[in-house]
């Protein structure tokens, strides 16, 4: 039996330069069957690696695909994944820079809802991927004697994320990634709207958030108390409505426990 002749190791480092730069010669040790260079090879595969990088975020993002354009997007994604390679080998977490990238892009400037558009997108399969976990009963916070309600505390759903927006991202979302039979409405792009992602069950929620809940929200998800945090929402914002907001994020499913201090 002939053995065959161990052939040339092509130095990491400019293999994986060399993939994401299509003016790069092929590495050296990158050779076909006859034992010669193979460049042709090489650009297929090099083609074939950033045409996948540029699903991966096409699908990640389809809200941001319908609203530049499919054409657009894919310029705008082969850039982004020349710059910003993957630095993970599990393809789902590909694009967490995207937003920024977004936001930091010159020609998109004039477009500056975009980012936040693909924020809220990014925590979306933050959320369908995160680990499952049972919500916490929302009927157990009327349990709590009164005097003690003021120091509960609660831990976040590993699903729930808070995306404060000075854009009307709620609204752009529903009309972009979740299209209806009815009449696009119009967006006032004037508006904030923040909103709370989560998966308590088997699918991701998006909940349009009350004037300072997201500020509630967030000082939860930190370990503040139920009275800290709505201190903090109020000092934040005039129309914050404790009742409304907490019965909301504990319908919604944003919470998986609850501890009783003091």
């Amino acid at each position: 039996m002939t053995v065959p002749k161990r052939l040339p190791d092509p130095g990491l480092p400019d293999f994986a330069a060399a993939l994401l730069d299509s003016e790069a010669a092929t590495p050296p040790g990158l050779v076909g069957p006859d034992g010669k260079l193979a460049p042709k090879r090489f650009n297929v595969y090099r083609n074939n690696v950033v045409v996948s990088l540029c699903e991966a975020l096409e699908q990640t993002f389809p809200a941001i695909v319908n609203l530049l354009g499919e054409d657009y997007f894919k310029a705008l994604a082969r850039t982004f994944v020349i710059r910003h390679p993957p630095v993970s080998p599990v393809l789902i977490w590909y694009g967490a820079g995207f937003a920024d990238f977004i936001e930091s892009f010159p020609p998109l400037e004039a477009y500056p809802y975009l980012a936040d558009v693909a924020r809220v997108e990014w925590v979306w399969t933050e959320a369908y991927h995160a680990a499952d976990a049972p919500a916490l009963d929302p009927a157990s916070l009327g349990a709590v004697p009164p005097d003690r309600v003021g120091a509960v505390t609660f831990t976040g759903h590993p699903a729930a994320r808070v995306v404060v927006s000075q854009w009307p991202v709620w609204d752009l979302i529903r009309a972009n990634r979740f299209p209806t039979q009815e009449a696009a409405p119009d967006i006032e792009l004037t508006h904030s709207q923040d909103i709370l992602v989560t998966r308590p069950d088997l699918e991701v929620g998006l909940y349009l958030q009350r004037p300072g809940a997201a500020r509630f929200l967030s000082e939860l998800f930190e370990g503040k108390s139920l009275g800290e945090a709505a201190a903090a929402a109020q000092a934040h914002c005039a129309e914050f409505a404790l009742a409304d907001c907490l019965s909301e994020c504990l319908s919604s499913g944003a919470f998986t426990e609850m501890q009783v201090n003091g």
